[in-house]
This record gives C-alpha cells, sequence and structure tokens, in this order.
C-alpha cells in the first residue's frame, strides 16, 4: 500500500502541477465547479450579461429579469466506480479495473486536498459499496482501502441502476466523475438525468484487446460477466465487423450524448499514460468555468 500510495501522489502533483501553472487568480482548481449557485432574479440593468438573462421569468411579460447568483460554500466530489467483471480486461498490472483504480484514487486524493467533500459508489450490477461523503486525511486513507481492497459479491454490470442510486443520495449539485467501461446497454435515459442535475465527468476506460483481437480461428472466449463459454470464429470478417461495430459505435454514442448534455467525456486505453490526458480535461475545465 506505501508503494502505491507513493505512485499517486506522484501522478497527483503532477497533475495539479500540470494545471496549476496555466491557471490565473481564481481559477486555479483542479476540481473548480461554477464555484456559485442560483440564488434569485432581479430587473435586468445596463451593462448586465445578457448570458445571465432568465428567459423563462422574461416571457411572463413582466420586463427583463436576470439570474442572480451566490458562492458556494462546499463543493462534493462524488465518484461512480465501474466493477463488474468486464473491466478485468488487459496486461497484467494494466487491466482496465486497475486503470480505473488508479484514476479514481488520484482525482480523489486531489479533490480531498482542495478541501472538497469526497464520497464514493462501487458498483456491478448491484452496490458493491458506498462512502458517504467527507473530507480530510482519514478519509483519503479510507477511500483508498475501500477501492484497492474491494471483491465484488456480482459479476455482471447495470449502469442505470448505478446512476439511479447516485442520483436519489446526492441531493445538491455535485461533480460526478463516472469511470467505466460503458458495457451496458439502457442507460442513456438515466445519464441525460444525471448530467442535467450535476456536473458530469464521464471516463471511459477500453482496452485495444476488444477491438483488435488476434486472428486465431475458432477458439473458446470466457464472458466473465455471464460465466459461460462461447467458441467463436476469431478470423471472420462478420465477428470482427461486429466486435468493432460494438465498441466502437458505444464510443461514439456516448460520447455524443456527453456533448450534447454538456457533460465532459474522457476516453483513456490501459495502453496509454493517463497523466496527460487527466491534465487536459481539467485544463479545458477550468476555462470553460471562466465563462459561466
Amino acid at each position: 500500500m506505501k508503494e502505491l500510495l507513493k505512485k499517486l501522489r506522484k501522478y497527483e502533483i503532477t497533475v495539479r502541477k500540470a494545471i496549476n501553472s496555466h491557471m490565473q487568480g481564481n481559477f486555479h482548481s483542479v476540481f473548480k465547479g461554477s464555484g456559485l449557485e442560483f440564488d434569485d432574479v432581479r430587473s435586468y440593468q445596463y451593462g448586465d450579461d445578457v448570458r445571465s438573462i432568465d428567459w423563462h421569468v422574461s416571457a411572463k411579460g413582466h420586463g427583463t429579469y436576470v439570474k442572480t447568483f451566490k458562492e458556494e460554500k462546499e463543493q462534493t466530489v462524488f465518484f461512480v466506480l465501474d466493477v463488474s467483471a468486464s473491466q478485468e480486461i488487459g496486461n497484467p498490472g494494466r487491466q482496465k479495473i486497475q486503470i480505473a483504480k488508479e484514476i479514481c484514487a488520484v482525482l480523489a486524493l486531489s479533490a480531498l486536498k482542495e478541501a472538497s467533500q469526497v464520497g464514493l459508489i462501487c458498483f456491478s450490477d448491484q452496490k458493491e459499496k458506498y462512502v458517504k461523503p467527507n473530507k480530510g486525511v482519514k478519509h483519503a486513507y479510507r477511500i483508498f482501502s475501500e477501492i484497492f481492497n474491494l471483491k465484488p459479491e456480482s459479476l455482471k454490470t447495470d449502469i442505470s441502476r448505478a446512476i439511479l442510486y447516485t442520483l436519489n443520495r446526492l441531493k445538491r449539485k455535485s461533480i460526478v466523475i463516472f469511470i467505466s467501461d460503458f458495457i451496458d446497454e439502457g442507460f442513456e435515459k438515466n445519464m441525460k438525468a444525471l448530467a442535467r442535475k450535476h456536473d458530469l465527468v464521464t471516463i471511459h476506460i477500453s482496452d485495444r484487446r476488444e477491438t483488435d483481437l488476434p486472428k486465431l480461428g475458432i477458439v473458446p472466449l470466457y464472458d466473465k460477466e455471464s460465466g459461460k463459454v462461447l467458441w467463436m470464429n476469431t478470423s471472420s470478417g462478420n465477428f470482427r465487423q461486429g466486435l468493432h461495430n460494438t465498441f466502437s459505435g458505444n464510443k461514439i454514442e456516448l460520447e455524443n450524448l456527453c456533448r450534447k448534455q454538456n457533460a465532459n467525456y474522457l476516453s483513456i486505453d490501459t495502453n496509454e499514460d493517463y497523466v496527460p490526458k487527466l491534465i487536459k480535461l481539467f485544463k479545458v475545465r477550468n476555462k470553460a468555468k471562466r465563462f459561466v
């Protein structure tokens, strides 16, 4: 655990230094939300930013009104981590689940150092572990312990159910960081609801062997989630095209969904260094917050 913590701290310092060196004024935080929450409306005055006009209220015909905001007192960062069996793909030490856990731990450490409250749900097709949002060094060690010592009870995946659980738990707007391979169906409606209510960041973990499976002829393929062995012709054009369509299509659809819902999307392969991608993601987020 000491070596792991040392590694995570190194990554966390790299991420924070790179981002902070490009930030100015109050926009230095890795987990900076809008910094504001809606308070009330008032009559439009000359010089007000037209982007703050509340068109719904103004449409009632009693004049033009703008939204007013107050500073958020506390930021909550909530992690939704997929620990289902489909995540157990990749080279030794670089499986999807291992990369997902590392990213979750690095970002949780960063958030806790920003004095944010950090919470966590690990899920399969059920709740595997829930950690109530809290802050402080002791809480950081609890998060690490739960993430890296967890042994899931179920092998299956239910993303839609995990989203519903998150929506029911979080009563105020939070930054929700969803880390998964997103190998599931029927979760789009709930994902849209999550993006509307919270500041959503989706981190899509993948492994190249899912789309670049070697041509081995007819071989047994073991489905970890179902526990079944299926004999498939891995050299078949139809099989390979279907495999590519499934994973590439899912990625495109998820990315488009996030873009339409103003959520952040980041794709990370198990074979690449995820630190530069995290840095780029949060540079984009911090830059965007300047215009909120």
